[in-house]
């Protein structure tokens, strides 16, 4: 079993995507999706500069990787079982709107872009990930992230990229501590810290791309230079 953390500077309900009962993560953090297992957990910290503040030091997102399989397979698993989780960017539902199966197998590969969070800019990147994750143990907090541990401060990792070996003396006891506080997985008990945009910002698919794009490239580099 292994712990990655990560900072999750863009909090907007798609990556991860906590809604309709299973938390999923199937775009942005190409590295992670494709090298995490079932069984792992993915740890997703603040930022520094959240619209809520600086919560460097706070947990948004935890999931246990419960299900692992190729983005195409996701998408025909939508399709089947998670209609919702494909995204209608028209309707007035806001968890509609960012739904991550954005990538449409059904004519083959390479797959169609739905109109989404994301655009062509990010297909290289998402694509490389290769794989969706799936969990139906999960606990996100949103806009009311929880204060890690002192003892856990070390999981925190404020650049871009992840941290995963590092963290392999604390895995249980993040989990432990996880689930000591009290709250009942797979719940949500918060929302997104960057839902207001998508009520005000006119241009917010082609600003989500953008960021999503740049947070991507920026943790590769991380990621290279540290290799």
């Amino acid at each position: 079993m292994k712990l990655y953390s990560y900072c999750l500077r863009y909090d907007d309900g798609a990556a991860p995507n906590p809604f309709w009962g299973i938390c999923t993560l199937v775009i942005c953090k190409p590295k992670i999706r494709g090298t995490a297992k079932v069984g792992d957990w993915v740890v997703g910290l603040g930022s520094t500069n959240s619209p809520i503040g600086d919560i460097s030091d706070h947990v948004v997102y935890a999931m246990k990787v419960t299900k692992k399989v190729t983005m195409q397979e996701y998408d025909r698993l939508c399709q089947e079982q998670y209609p919702k989780k494909i995204p209608n960017w028209r309707s007035k539902d806001y968890r509609r709107r960012v739904g991550d199966c954005i990538y449409d197998y059904t004519s083959g590969s390479p797959p169609k872009i739905r109109w989404s969070v994301h655009d062509e800019r990010n297909r290289r990147r998402d694509l490389s990930g290769r794989y969706a994750l799936l969990s139906t143990y999960f606990y996100y907090f949103g806009n009311k992230p929880v204060q890690l541990d002192e003892s856990l401060q070390f999981i925190i990792h404020s650049t871009q990229g992840h941290k995963s070996a590092a963290n392999q003396p604390y895995v249980e006891e993040f989990v432990l501590w996880m689930q000591s506080l009290g709250y009942k997985p797979n719940k949500l008990y918060g929302e997104p810290q960057l839902k207001s945009e998508f009520a005000f910002d006119s241009d917010i698919r082609g600003k989500c791309a953008s960021r999503d794009l740049e947070d991507d490239e920026e943790g590769l580099s991380v990621l290279q230079h540290n290799a």
